[in-house]
């Protein structure tokens, strides 16, 4: 028997209702913020994540699903979507558009990391990008709606974690204290953390091995090597969450897994969903155009959500909230299930969902109706055919009525808009 490739996995009703449920919230927000959705390629020629991922992260030099395209080209699926999102924006001048450009997107994210629970190969992440402003009054925003759309899915419990990992100016000076510093520990930390010592020092601060972590607690802070610049920047979105009164927590080692970031970062975590805590991070990018070849200067910020883990922060919300079928028809007779037919159609046309239970007997469609949680049963015979009179069962107190066509119509339109 064929299966499912490991590290991807087949998304099944009832969780495929739930995905689409919460994605349907998250384009409701993304809405009132006024994003635009994108949708790029799910491969892109390899050298686009080098170039914007960096050649030392560990999704460039260990993830990446690369592969050598029929006339010699490197084609990698992408791991992550901010760089497509980039490459798009420099491709079709979207610079030239009035304003900022807000775009959001949702899809499918390759990376060859160890399967876990909540981690796959094939990952999904809803994303969001806003380019061409470098106010920090943007960030305040960008994280800001990330609060509102955790809400609105449903997510409880969330912390928001904050940090500034400086800029051009700031940032090499940071460094070499850092490496300084490294130097004297470097041998007592992990492999990981030793190579990164020397190729990517930043990343040093953001290891997750619970025996190094006395020793990169006494590490330098970046918050005290700020520039001007990015002390003000920085305290600008910390006023604006605070005005607001959106939670959070300054967070000095948070400094994401990707070369382009600079100025805010920010994570979204959970305590529920274990070690693994995150649910989304982003942060600022302001000069990943130009490693990526442009000219024109576009500064932007943004985020991903990683969607599976997103569901997984979910499981209890949904696990407390089952699915609803509105109406489930169970006819008698030829002539019932014909009529039947077009009666479902109607109510589902006015908005009502419906089942309809072609093949089953009184008691068998009455046990189905309740297994898929029917707020209604309608019995149709032969004779209810002739009176024009259902009989329309509540299923949650027993209680019968016979009913007309318009009296059902009207009465199931009413259950459908209030929910009830």
């Amino acid at each position: 028997m064929i299966k499912a490739v490991k590290g991807t996995r087949d998304i099944l009703p009832p969780a495929s209702g739930q995905w689409a449920f919460v994605e349907t919230r998250v384009r409701d927000i993304f809405g009132r913020y006024r994003y635009a959705e994108i949708r790029t390629p799910v491969f892109e020629e390899s050298e686009l994540f080098r170039r914007g991922v960096g050649e030392e992260t560990d999704i460039v030099s260990k993830e990446m699903y690369t592969f050598s395209d029929r006339d010699g080209s490197s084609i990698t699926l992408r791991p992550e979507n901010t760089a497509s999102v980039m490459r798009a924006y420099i491709e079709h001048r979207l610079d030239q558009l009035p304003g900022i450009q807000k775009l959001y997107y949702m899809g499918p994210m390759f990376r060859r990391e160890r399967p876990q629970k909540g981690r796959y190969r094939q990952f999904h992440q809803i994303g969001a990008e806003v380019i061409g402003s470098e106010r920090p009054e943007v960030d305040g925003e960008v994280i800001t709606m990330v609060f509102d759309l955790l809400q609105a899915t449903g997510v409880k419990d969330f912390q928001i974690l904050l940090n500034s990992v400086g800029c051009s100016e700031c940032r090499p000076a940071f460094l070499a204290k850092l490496r300084d510093a490294l130097n004297s520990v470097k041998s007592h930390l992990c492999q990981d953390c030793q190579r990164r010592s020397d190729a990517n020092p930043l990343r040093v601060l953001d290891c997750k091995v619970p025996a190094d972590q006395h020793l990169i607690n006494l590490l330098p802070s970046i918050l005290d090597s700020h520039c001007q610049r990015c002390r003000e920047h920085f305290d600008v979105v910390k006023g604006m969450l605070s005005d607001l009164a959106i939670p959070f927590i300054i967070y000095p080692r948070l400094v994401r897994g990707l070369d382009y970031y600079m100025r805010t970062t920010f994570e979204f975590t959970q305590s529920a969903l274990g070690s693994q805590n995150s649910i989304l991070g982003g942060g600022r990018y302001d000069g990943l155009a130009a490693q990526l070849g442009s000219r024109v200067p576009a500064p932007g910020i943004g985020f991903s959500i990683g969607q599976d883990r997103l569901m997984m922060a979910l499981e209890e919300e949904f696990g407390n909230r089952p699915s609803v079928l509105d109406v489930f028809i169970a006819p008698l007779g030829a002539s019932a299930t014909r009529l039947c037919s077009t009666l479902a159609h109607t109510l589902r046309g006015g908005g009502a969902s419906v089942e309809v239970g072609f093949d089953a007997k009184l008691k068998r469609a009455l046990e189905l109706a309740h297994k898929l949680n029917a707020r209604y049963t309608l019995i149709v015979g032969d004779d209810e055919v002739r009176s024009g009179q259902y009989l329309l069962k509540e299923m949650s107190t027993g209680s019968q009525e016979l009913v007309s066509r318009q009296h059902l119509l009207s009465k199931l339109s009413i259950a459908t808009e209030h929910g009830i």
